[in-house]
């Protein structure tokens, strides 16, 4: 695991303090899951910071907290992340009078702050949360990048007049005065929005999450969050073959700067035999090619769905076949991963300890086994993620009744989750119109340009809650799972000039000729066979197995005997009634994963999640 924590006040004087030594050590012992230690710590006068770091760019003096000291002050950074433009960056400083002490990404944006000040990180192209303390002036700068793809949580102790912050929710209890309380729009968080959250919302009561492309500044003063980037609706100019040739070229540029590292790290590709994996994995080949290097490809599957497999509208194929068509047509090093249905379950567990949240059940679960199984002979991965939130590949994108819904398409149901819930928890969260809310809030943020027709206009705002929301989610559950397993986990279809310039392309050059993705496919014409370019979507696969569903609902009926603090919340007798029934696996509850089996492994996440913390529900 990598991550930043730390703390800061203008009341205190840490320096003199020991006592907040041993709570820095807490705070990086509850991030790097191991033993406490003293080394990635910076301590004094009003602030405190604590690093652990998974090396990928200069793995033998990039070590944090990074220090610059001049005319006597301190200015402190502890960053996780990758910044991909890192080498145009240096050459920019160097050229404005600065030396450089390592090779590392985290001094130049150290340096960067110095020569340009705050707004400096719209220069930044990458994936990033840091802290920067400029002691000269006693103020403290949180950073996040544009799509969130780094978390970074805060709170407020006002007997201490502290901001305390950390990559997770559990750092910031290692504080020792933050309580893990969850109130009712905690609740409705969870039970309403979940497993996707409110951008800025951390659930637990009192506690925020950064929100991205935002940051931060903590002073005397107070604190203040600046927007420094934002999804901007514009017209599009270019005709048609010139916006497949400009897809292809920012396609390509993210891909290739997001392969850096040291040589010493190799980078690999998932590679599931879906268009958006298998163009990325293509464009690593030929660029590792060049390079007299053969690219590692990892595909991914469930013990049993050979026999148990079972097609609908959203899962249409397994990925097997059309994976070995790609790792024979690119001549990758290929290797399949199975994860059985045991194992699954088992993580469900361990995925809550990577995300102090309820997540995507056994989407993350699993995800978690495969990171981990990477992780043996790669450090760094590059994946297909968020293709179909910004090139609409999604059915919420094309079908009129989700168009219509008037709420978050991949959610246009609330009834699976209320149906559960016990009727006086029902009445006090509303939680009918606590998702209402949440949705009209998020749709008032997007511009809706003047000659857009009312369709037009509803898939624009489709398109803005995709990347707001869902592709959120998606992004926090691969860097989580990622990260978690010692693996770092970039993601080109995030990059920011692509993912804006893709935002305005019109629908019917999206969409032409009724082909979902059609500008994506068209502009990976040549890289993938035609059997995989027109290949109809089938997300990340999960499994079939009917005993995968039956030792949940044992494990579910075992937490009932022990006193499940779930209970606060469901109502036991329809808990139990639901888990006699059949389940459907074809009817998604959110997105296009998480159907009957999954709603029963989110209820032991939770019931775990409440356990662990030993959360105070106040509602």
């Amino acid at each position: 695991m990598c991550g930043i924590a730390g703390f800061f006040s203008n009341d205190i004087n840490f320096e003199v303090n020991d006592k907040y030594r041993k709570i820095l050590v807490q705070m990086k012992k509850s991030l790097y899951h191991r033993g406490p230690d003293d080394s990635g710590i910076y301590l004094k006068e009003h602030c405190g910071f604590a690093h652990t770091r998974l090396a990928i760019r200069d793995v033998k003096y990039g070590r944090q907290p990074m220090k610059r000291t001049i005319n006597n002050n301190d200015y402190v950074i502890v960053y996780n992340g990758e910044i991909y433009n890192t080498d145009i960056l240096r050459k920019e400083l160097k050229r404005a009078g600065w030396h450089f002490e390592s090779k590392s990404d985290t001094e130049v944006i150290l340096l960067l702050f110095l020569q340009y000040g705050p707004e400096f990180v719209k220069k930044i192209d990458g994936i990033f949360s840091f802290a920067i303390y400029d002691s000269s002036h006693a103020i403290l700068y949180l950073y996040r990048d544009q799509f969130g793809i780094k978390p970074l949580f805060y709170t407020f102790v006002k007997e201490d007049n502290a901001i305390v912050f950390g990559s997770e929710v559990k750092a910031l209890f290692e504080y020792g005065k933050i309580d893990a309380v969850v109130d009712r729009d905690g609740l409705n968080e969870v039970f309403g929005v979940g497993p996707a959250r409110q951008p800025g919302n951390a659930v637990f009561k009192g506690i925020k999450e950064l929100k991205p492309g935002n940051y931060l500044t903590c002073s005397k003063y107070g604190v203040i969050s600046k927007e420094y980037w934002r999804l901007e609706s514009r017209y599009h100019e270019d005709s048609y073959e010139r916006t497949i040739e400009k897809t292809k070229y920012l396609l390509e540029d993210a891909v290739v700067r997001q392969m850096v590292s040291d040589d010493e790290v190799p980078i690999c590709t998932f590679l599931s035999g879906g268009i958006d994996s298998s163009l990325v994995s293509s464009i690593c080949a030929a660029k590792l090619k060049e390079e007299g290097k053969r690219l590692s490809t990892y595909s991914f599957d469930f013990t049993g769905n050979e026999k148990y497999f079972k097609a609908n509208s959203f899962q249409p194929s397994q990925d097997a076949p059309y994976a070995k068509k790609m790792v024979d047509y690119l001549g990758t090093e290929h290797k399949i991963l199975n994860c059985d249905y045991e194992i699954q379950a088992n993580l469900l567990y361990e995925s809550i300890d990577s995300h102090d949240l309820p997540c995507m059940a056994d989407i993350d679960s699993s995800l978690i086994f495969f990171c981990r199984e990477v992780s043996k002979k790669h450090k760094v991965v590059l994946t297909g993620e968020c293709a179909d939130e910004i090139f609409g590949g999604y059915p919420w994108f094309h079908r009129e009744k989700f168009l219509k819904c008037n709420t978050f398409p991949w959610t246009p149901d609330l009834s699976p989750r209320k149906q559960l819930m016990k009727p006086d928890v029902l009445e006090v969260l509303n939680m009918d119109e606590y998702v209402k809310k949440a949705y009209e809030s998020a749709v008032k943020e997007v511009d809706i340009l003047p000659w857009e027709n009312k369709i037009e206009a509803d898939r624009r705002r489709i398109s803005y809650l995709n990347i707001r929301f869902f592709m959120q989610t998606l992004l926090n559950r691969m860097d989580r799972t990622s990260m978690h397993s010692g693996l770092e986990a970039r993601v080109p279809f995030a990059d920011k000039q692509l993912v804006q310039y893709v935002f305005n392309i019109p629908w019917d050059m999206k969409a032409r000729n009724d082909m979902v993705k059609n500008v994506l496919r068209q502009a990976a014409r040549g890289r993938v066979p035609n059997e995989v370019l027109f290949r109809k979507k089938s997300p990340y696969p999960k499994t079939y197995n009917p005993y995968y569903e039956k030792l949940l609902i044992n494990r579910l009926k075992n937490d009932l005997k022990n006193g499940a603090p779930i209970l606060q919340i469901i109502d036991e007798k329809k808990l139990t009634a639901f888990m006699e029934g059949e389940k459907d696996y074809g009817a998604p509850w959110y997105g296009q994963l998480m159907a009957g089996p999954q709603m029963l492994a989110y209820l032991i996440q939770i019931n775990y999640w409440l356990n662990k913390y030993k959360i105070k529900i106040q509602i």
